[in-house]
């Protein structure tokens, strides 16, 4: 059964790949990157399971923690043009 559940992680990573690399926005990307991030988590946490090593949950955690501050970065920097406190200035 856990072969099966690694085995759709590992499909759903494979379609997020697809989306990421032709979404047709930006943000779209992102996404799929974020959804990406999300499926490593689980797959981390799968194999923590049946390994019986349940550091390997500590690792998924601190993999999502980072995941998450990535993806709130990423989509600062496109939407303000940089990681400074400023907005992005509008000629208009």
């Amino acid at each position: 059964m856990f072969v099966a559940a690694l085995f759709t992680i590992l499909l759903t990573m494979a379609l997020t790949l697809v989306r990421a690399l032709r979404g047709p926005t930006v943000f779209d990307r992102i996404l799929a990157v974020n959804m990406f991030g999300t499926s490593t988590v689980l797959g981390i946490a799968v194999i923590g399971f049946v390994t019986d090593r349940p550091d390997f949950l500590d690792i998924a955690l601190v993999y999502a923690l980072i995941s998450f501050i990535t993806t709130i970065a990423t989509l600062k920097y496109f939407e303000y043009g940089s990681f400074g406190c400023g907005r992005r200035e509008e000629n208009g």
